[in-house]
């Protein structure tokens, strides 16, 4: 037996029968032999982590636009914080850490620069197909990310590692527990760090919060995030579904809607977001009518605007500037 099978072992002797097995997995995309030490959702974890996508987050907005200070989130801090509480609330529940581990590191890929905004601006221009993070995650996954040691395109992750990533927001719900679970913490994860976020810039006071759902779920950023996972366990025990208590869920959706009027929609905090969607514009026109400015022989069996929507979707902020400041500002002689 060999480390591998002793852990597909241990995940049915310790793991709760609602929990998605490594064994039993749907399969990859293409097949390929397992690894011998590691399973198969451990895998897709290792290949999201040390994929290009991933590494770029690092300089992509969640919030304020490219802010220069350095305790703000960003893309990538925004992901380990729901990779953190994602696997806390998966270990309580006896579910399978590694896959929604796997999951949340890779969901949020797709994002473009510039955070919702420039998925807005994309969502616009991109005609008839439209823009959504989660679909160009997996595409992201499926389709662009690359290796020399596979004979395909894409990182060949399995079933359920792809269906937590597509439906980590939208209409459909992921199928398995732990998707669930990644798709919740996603929403604690950002509503609780923006508030921190926007109290920093200046944009927000702690008064200024909703103040009885501050009473009910605590007036710290830990103490609001230790109520919102203890209730999510406590009530997805033996549950067909990942879900939180009536309650909880209402304080919760409380200070989501306020976050969207006072911050995501707010003038003073958004009002940087008419220039990085016109650089997002710009740049988009600008590549659909000169391809070869992209700098990677075109793929013929994809239409140009499809090409430009994944490269613009994967600049991070800096590249996105850089690349606007090189196409349509004038270099001045020395």
């Amino acid at each position: 037996m060999n480390l591998r099978e002793r852990q597909e072992k241990l995940e049915r002797e310790i793991l709760s029968d609602r929990a998605s097995l490594s064994l039993t997995t749907l399969g990859r995309q293409y097949p390929e032999p397992p690894c011998t030490i590691r399973t198969a959702y451990q895998r897709d974890r290792d290949r999201i982590l040390h994929s290009k996508a991933f590494r770029r987050l690092k300089h992509k907005t969640q919030v304020f636009l490219s802010p220069e200070g350095d305790h703000y989130r960003t893309r990538l801090t925004h992901t380990l914080e729901v990779s953190q509480i994602s696997r806390t609330i998966s270990r309580a529940l006896q579910l399978n850490e590694d896959l929604t581990e796997a999951i949340a590191l890779g969901h949020d890929l797709g994002h473009t620069p510039f955070g919702h905004c420039g998925e807005e601006e994309l969502n616009r221009i991109h005609q008839p197909e439209g823009f959504k993070h989660n679909e160009q995650s997996l595409r992201v996954v499926e389709y662009i990310e690359s290796s020399q040691n596979r004979p395909y395109k894409g990182l060949n992750l399995t079933y359920e590692v792809r269906d937590g990533i597509k439906n980590h927001t939208g209409e459909e719900m992921p199928s398995t527990l732990e998707g669930q679970v990644v798709r919740i913490s996603d929403r604690i994860a950002y509503i609780n760090h923006d508030i921190d976020d926007a109290i920093r810039a200046g944009v927000l006071k702690l008064s200024d919060l909703p103040s009885e759902s501050l009473r009910f779920l605590g007036e710290s950023h830990s103490l609001r995030i230790n109520r919102m996972i203890l209730d999510l366990i406590d009530h997805s025990r033996d549950t067909a579904q990942i879900t939180m208590s009536d309650e909880t869920a209402h304080h919760m959706d409380v200070l989501r809607t306020f976050m969207f009027d006072r911050v995501y929609l707010d003038a003073q905090a958004k009002k940087e977001e008419g220039k990085a969607r016109h650089i997002i514009r710009a740049l988009y026109y600008h590549f659909k009518i000169n391809p070869g400015d992209m700098g990677f022989q075109e793929d013929r069996d994809e239409p140009v605007q499809n090409l430009v929507r994944d490269y613009l979707a994967g600049m991070t902020d800096r590249y996105a500037v850089k690349k606007y400041m090189e196409i349509f500002v004038p270099e001045f002689w020395k």
